[in-house]
C-alpha cells in the first residue's frame, strides 16, 4: 500500500491575518471616504436638492454600507468625482444621471436593510 503523506501546513501566521484584516479596513474606510467627499461637493447638494432626494440620509446610510456594496457604490462616486475635478464649469446631463442614480442607490440599499 501506498504511504499517505502528510501535507504541509497552509494556514496563515497571526501576521500576515492581521496584515490582511487592515488592507481591508483600509480599503474600505478609502471607499467610505470616497464617496462622502463626493456628497459633501456643493454642487453633488445642488443636484441632490434639485431631485428631491435627502443628501443627509445618504450620507448617514454611508456609514453602514459593507462589502459589494460599499465597493460599487465607491466606484460610483470616483467616477462623479472626476467628472468634477475635470474642470467642468458646469455638471453635464451624464453626470447629473450618475449623481442621482448614486444618491438613490445608497438609499435604496439602507431602506432594504
Amino acid at each position: 500500500m501506498p504511504r499517505v503523506q502528510a501535507q504541509a501546513s497552509h494556514t496563515a501566521s497571526q501576521s500576515a491575518m492581521d496584515a490582511a484584516l487592515q488592507a481591508h479596513v483600509s480599503s474600505a474606510e478609502a471607499d467610505r471616504a470616497d464617496v462622502l467627499r463626493v456628497l459633501a461637493n456643493p454642487e453633488v447638494k445642488a443636484v441632490a436638492d434639485k431631485a428631491g432626494l435627502d443628501l443627509r440620509r445618504a450620507t448617514t446610510a454611508v456609514t453602514s454600507l459593507q462589502g459589494q456594496e460599499l465597493t460599487q457604490i465607491a466606484a460610483q462616486a470616483r467616477q462623479v468625482d472626476q467628472a468634477l475635478a475635470g474642470g467642468q464649469s458646469k455638471i453635464v446631463i451624464s453626470t447629473t444621471v450618475v449623481i442621482i442614480a448614486l444618491l438613490v442607490l445608497i438609499l435604496l440599499i439602507v431602506a432594504i436593510d
